[in-house]
């Protein structure tokens, strides 16, 4: 998966002549990170762009960006990759609602749990 190492190379990656729009599958709104169980996630409707994870990082960054006082789970926390938990995501397109998301797996003692978040091209901050 291509690696896409700024926020302005993220922002190309988006680039796209349609309109989202609101998806009516399986992964609904998701503006906030999200757990996702596995059966929500439709492999037949989803195609790779690139990951966040510089793979020359064995451990990246746990730290994370919140200029305005927002918190992790607020729907208007920003998109700072090179930060937590974006430094760890893969970005996806939905062929379906031409919508982009993040996607990652947060590790947290015995469990693990898949997240996603819908990329909104204008929380994306460096």
């Amino acid at each position: 998966m291509k690696h896409i190492a700024s926020s302005a190379e993220l922002k190309t990656a988006l680039a796209s002549p349609n309109k989202r729009q609101v998806c009516r599958c399986a992964l609904g709104a998701c503006a906030g990170w999200e757990s996702l169980a596995e059966y929500r996630w439709d492999k037949t409707q989803m195609r790779p762009v690139g990951s966040l994870r510089d793979p020359s990082i064995e451990e990246p960054t746990l730290e994370e960006k919140h200029p305005q006082g927002t918190r992790y789970d607020s729907l208007e926390a920003p998109v700072a990759p090179l930060f937590f938990p974006y430094n760890q995501c893969e970005v996806w397109h939905c062929e379906r609602c031409d919508r982009h998301l993040l996607r990652y797996t947060e590790f947290g003692g015995y469990n693990v749990d898949p997240r996603v978040r819908e990329l909104d091209p204008d929380k994306i901050i460096d």
